[in-house]
């Protein structure tokens, strides 16, 4: 057994794979069982009873975690003149119009939120390809197409997440760093599980949540209590 193959073994002591955990007590197993050199990143997984390849079940929204992801987020704004100004003053790390796109065309890929001004979209709209499957594409529903830029890239910077449901209806995110005390993970956790419960679609039939569990980066899945997400 090499290295990281022991490591995982003594990272699950004391976790039980059958047995279902408080949130609470879930985020003290994970913090326990990061035991990298690295500040690994606490992420959740929640299997949901959708099928996202129906209109009326997709599950997709942004959240705002109150203790942020720990993850520094790079913006990339499209918007001209005044608007564009607006952006950077509010820390956007890449401001631009056709210029911009042209950076994205040829491969440009260093940041993780993209945002737009309305008037912005048709030269948005030619990045379809590069930015639709990287998840990137600027959308209304999400706050990321907006003349409101300062707003939209201060949530982005601060804490607010995007998700989505993938094709198995399994809704991943990053919701804190291993180094973030109990309670603001608790709080992190708390959030996101109330987002998507929000976020429940008109066409489900049946259980929506199916499962939850949290983990680090490095170590093992911890299933939480549907119980104890309640309240």
């Amino acid at each position: 057994m090499g290295n990281i193959g022991k490591r995982f073994k003594k990272a699950s002591e004391g976790i039980s794979r059958e047995k279902h955990y408080g949130i609470a007590e879930a985020v003290k197993l994970v913090k326990a069982s990061a035991t990298t050199k690295f500040d690994e990143t606490v992420e959740i997984a929640i299997n949901l009873g959708v099928d996202p390849k129906h209109a009326d079940q997709m599950v997709r929204g942004v959240v705002s975690l109150p203790n942020g992801t720990g993850k520094t987020i790079r913006v990339a704004v499209f918007a001209k003149g005044d608007k564009a100004e607006e952006a950077r003053k509010a820390g956007a790390d890449m401001v631009g119009d056709d210029d911009l796109a042209e950076q994205i065309q040829k491969g440009e890929s260093g940041f993780d939120r993209c945002i737009a001004t309305p008037d912005m979209m048709v030269t948005v709209g030619k990045l379809g390809k590069v930015l639709g499957p990287r998840g990137l594409m600027p959308n209304p529903k999400l706050g990321t197409v907006t003349n409101d830029v300062a707003k939209a890239v201060k949530d982005a910077k601060g804490g607010q997440i995007e998700f989505r449901a993938e094709k198995e209806g399994i809704v991943h995110a990053g919701i804190g760093k291993a180094s973030f005390d109990e309670k603001a993970l608790v709080e992190n956790v708390s959030t996101f599980i109330d987002a998507i419960n929000k976020a429940k679609p008109t066409g489900v039939k049946g259980v929506y949540m199916k499962g939850i569990s949290i983990s680090s980066t490095m170590g093992p899945g911890v299933k939480i209590d549907m119980a104890s997400t309640v309240g």
